[in-house]
């Protein structure tokens, strides 16, 4: 499955003092660009714009940086401003253009990388309509105008130059109980020089090695330094004893990180 089916797409309604108007709709394919280039090398990324409306849209397209701050919360900052920016490298044709009601619009993204790009690089391609007016008013009685915002993240990796180094830590286990069941909660530390997606994987083995249960968490996005907590559930059933539970991470295609953590489900807290 391709990543872009597996993140919903990133819809921003701008509003101007107001609701959008019921006119416009519009909607961006590719919701999400994950590729890998070879650097020096330009190359396109053709992208469609359709308006479900029955009005014709005036569009235009903007680029921004993507990144995160220290609460893990994405940043659209000018290009070339973030770390592993892809903005500046980014043109599209046309940059503005009309789509008639019920019609769809090809555009093309051109890429640039430099020869000398290394690991993982980031941007929103962002297509903006132009604000038009509604039959509301403000308080004031101002004619209340609105626009929509639609954004496409772009994940570029320069080609055999992944360098992965992704840290595990801060393991905490809560063995289920008669009224919730196993929480498993890590960190993950991404320490590569590109993204990755990890998705954890989780084993629960008696004494015996016998497989009791297994669940597994969702995929996360990590961009390069980014930190964060991971987190398994598992909602079976255990006796009262001493078990393992078994933690495979993987990410980056072929890598898995596996740590095993040894647990009592003692009498008093018991599931069964």
């Amino acid at each position: 499955m391709n990543n872009s089916t597996k993140f919903a797409f990133l819809l921003w309604l701008t509003l101007i003092a107001g609701s959008m108007a019921s006119a416009q709709s519009i909607g961006l394919a590719p919701a999400q660009i994950v590729t890998d280039f070879k650097p020096g090398v330009p190359f396109e990324y053709e992208l469609n714009v359709a308006n479900s409306g029955g009005d014709a849209v005036e569009l235009h397209v903007q680029i921004t940086d993507l990144w995160y701050n220290d609460k893990n919360e994405k940043i659209f900052s000018a290009p070339g401003t973030s770390p592993r920016s892809a903005a500046n490298w980014i043109q599209f044709v046309p940059e503005r253009f009309e789509v008639a009601g019920g019609g769809t619009q090809k555009m093309k993204a051109i890429i640039t990388p430099p020869a000398d790009a290394r690991g993982g690089y980031y941007a929103v391609l962002f297509v903006e309509s132009k604000p038009v007016g509604t039959n509301k008013q403000t308080e004031d009685g101002k004619r209340i105008f609105t626009n929509m915002r639609i954004g496409c993240l772009v994940m570029l990796t320069a080609q055999n130059t992944e360098a992965y180094n992704v840290n595990l830590g801060d393991l905490q286990l809560t063995p289920p109980s008669a009224d919730q069941g196993l929480k498993l909660t890590f960190s993950v530390d991404n320490e590569s020089n590109t993204h990755v997606f990890p998705q954890a994987r989780l084993a629960i083995l008696n004494p015996s090695h016998k497989l009791l249960g297994k669940a597994e968490s969702e995929m996360r996005r990590f961009l390069p330094g980014q930190k964060d907590a991971m987190k398994v559930d598992w909602n079976g059933e255990l006796n009262v004893g001493d078990y393992t539970a078994v933690l495979s991470v993987m990410y980056g295609g072929n890598h898995v990180d596996t740590r095993q953590i040894a647990f009592t489900v003692p009498a008093k807290t018991a599931s069964k």
